[in-house]
């Protein structure tokens, strides 16, 4: 047995299998629609094998387990093309170890995500979890102790937002099937084909939401020019529909503010409970917090 991830939730590999424990308190009923979709989708997201209730747990006291197939995860060489902020919260299922370097899979990111987005999302699907990562990365600010400096800008950059659920997508165009955690670590190579794994925050939402992670990194200069490029412009090719192609940033700036709060928040709060000092892609973040705190007030 091999511990993958072992934070807020608890993955192992047994075997063949990668065994995910979710956090306590998971709804079962969500969860389920959402297996249901990745199982509808086996061209575009990893299956699962079984959900189970470990040590014959019930909604009443115990723990859901799902299991995946065992799929090759991205190594570090390749995941340092952008600083992942916030994968250490653990949420991933059907990783194994890490795969050769060979640069990393935006390409294949980006049209997975066209794919998902075009699948019209079934009844029952609960809200993607994006908003809900968001207000609770900042919530969770209140449990560490930090100083004002640091805070001052997170807040300020979230306070730029509209209430919470933050938005409708852009255009008011109809929701659609959203990831809702996409980052470039949500990959795995399974069967020789890329797949999309993870999707304890799959729903309907803003599918915008999806590229704004990536869009947070490079607005921050954590991210490459070329690397954004060939992630949106093979989105776009593959037919994405969640962004414009003469000016994706009207519908990525809400979504990408909304996400650079949350990686700040993230980061910082993580270095607190190390006792580490920030690293170079956590101040990068605040510097962007305030970048959008100040143009804010510069429109007022």
């Amino acid at each position: 047995m091999t511990v993958l991830k072992e934070t807020r939730v608890l993955v192992v590999r047994v075997g063949d299998v990668v065994v995910k424990a979710h956090q306590p308190g998971t709804d079962e009923a969500w969860l389920r629609a959402r297996l249901g979709v990745a199982q509808e989708l086996p061209e575009v997201m990893l299956a699962p094998l079984a959900l189970e209730w470990l040590d014959g747990g019930s909604p009443h006291g115990g723990r859901l387990v799902t299991i995946w197939p065992a799929g090759v995860a991205l190594s570090p060489d390749d995941l340092n093309e952008a600083d992942d902020l916030d994968r250490a919260d653990g949420r991933d299922g059907g990783r194994d170890g890490g795969r050769d370097g060979g640069g990393a899979p935006w390409e294949e990111g980006g049209r997975l995500l066209a794919r998902l987005h075009a699948h019209p999302p079934p009844t029952g699907l609960p809200p993607a979890g994006g908003p809900a990562r968001v207000a609770g990365a900042v919530a969770g600010l209140a449990e560490v102790g930090l100083p004002s400096r640091v805070l001052a800008p997170i807040r300020a950059a979230y306070g730029t937002l509209p209430p919470f659920p933050f938005s409708a997508p852009a255009g008011k165009r109809a929701p659609r099937l959203t990831h809702g955690d996409w980052h470039l670590g949500q990959l795995v190579e399974h069967r020789g084909r890329w797949l999309l794994i993870d999707p304890d925050d799959l729903g309907v939402g803003d599918p915008a939401w999806d590229l704004a992670r990536p869009a947070a990194w490079f607005a921050a200069g954590l991210l490459e020019p070329d690397a954004w490029d060939r992630f949106l412009s093979a989105y776009l090719a593959a037919g994405g529909t969640a962004v414009s192609a003469r000016d994706p940033w009207r519908e990525l700036d809400l979504p990408a503010r909304a996400l650079t709060v949350q990686l700040a928040a993230t980061a910082v709060a993580a270095a607190a409970r190390a006792g580490d000092p920030l690293d170079d892609a956590a101040t990068a973040m605040l510097s962007s917090c305030e970048r959008i705190a100040a143009t804010a007030r510069s429109r007022t």
